[in-house]
C-alpha cells in the first residue's frame, strides 16, 4: 500500500507507529513513541522509529512540533491548531482556540502584502508554566517581576516584545 503523498509504502512498522500516535491523547517525543511501539513490535529500533516518524512527518500523516526543546514531539492532529508548551519540563498541550480568525486572516493578507513572500499560513506557539511545574515552583511566582519571566523565556529561546 502506497500513501499518495510521497508515495511511501504503508510498512507494517509505519503502521503500527502512525496507530500509536493517532490513538495518542498527548503529543509525545520520538522516544515515547519508541517506548509504545515496543509493546507492539518488540525488537524496533529508535533509529527506525525515528525515520517513520520523519517520513509520517513529511507526508502529512502527523504534525512535526518543535524542535524548540532537545527532542521533537509529534502530534496525531494535523489540522492547524495552537499549542503551549511548558517553559519548565517542555510538555505540549492542545490550546482550545480557533486557528482560523478574520485577526489572523488578516495579519497573513498583510504580511502577504507586505514581504515578498507567498503567506500560506502561519504558526503560533505559546509558552508558560503547566500545572505540575506551577506547582512545583509554589509560591515562588507571586511577587516575581515580569523581567525575570523576560529572562527566562529567553533562556529558552523565546523572544518577547
Amino acid at each position: 500500500m502506497l500513501h499518495d503523498s510521497k508515495m511511501q509504502r504503508m510498512t507494517h512498522q509505519r503502521r503500527v507507529i502512525l496507530e500509536v500516535i493517532q490513538e495518542s491523547g498527548d503529543h509525545p517525543t520520538a522516544d515515547e513513541v519508541h517506548e509504545r511501539v515496543r509493546k507492539k513490535l518488540p525488537h524496533v529500533s529508535l533509529g527506525t522509529v525515528y525515520r517513520n516518524l520523519d517520513v509520517l512527518a513529511t507526508t502529512g500523516m502527523i504534525s512535526r512540533i518543535g524542535p524548540e526543546f532537545i527532542q521533537m514531539h509529534f502530534d496525531r492532529d494535523t489540522t492547524e491548531h495552537y499549542h503551549m508548551t511548558c517553559m519548565e519540563c517542555g510538555r505540549i498541550e492542545d490550546m482550545p482556540l480557533e486557528a482560523r480568525d478574520s485577526a489572523m486572516e488578516h495579519l497573513e493578507s498583510a504580511l502577504g502584502h507586505l514581504t515578498k513572500y507567498g503567506v500560506f499560513g502561519h504558526r503560533l506557539e505559546f509558552f508558560g508554566l503547566c500545572e505540575q511545574c506551577k506547582l512545583k515552583r509554589g509560591d515562588f511566582l507571586k511577587g516575581t517581576p515580569i523581567s525575570e519571566f523576560d529572562e527566562e523565556a529567553q533562556d529558552h529561546g523565546i523572544e518577547g516584545e
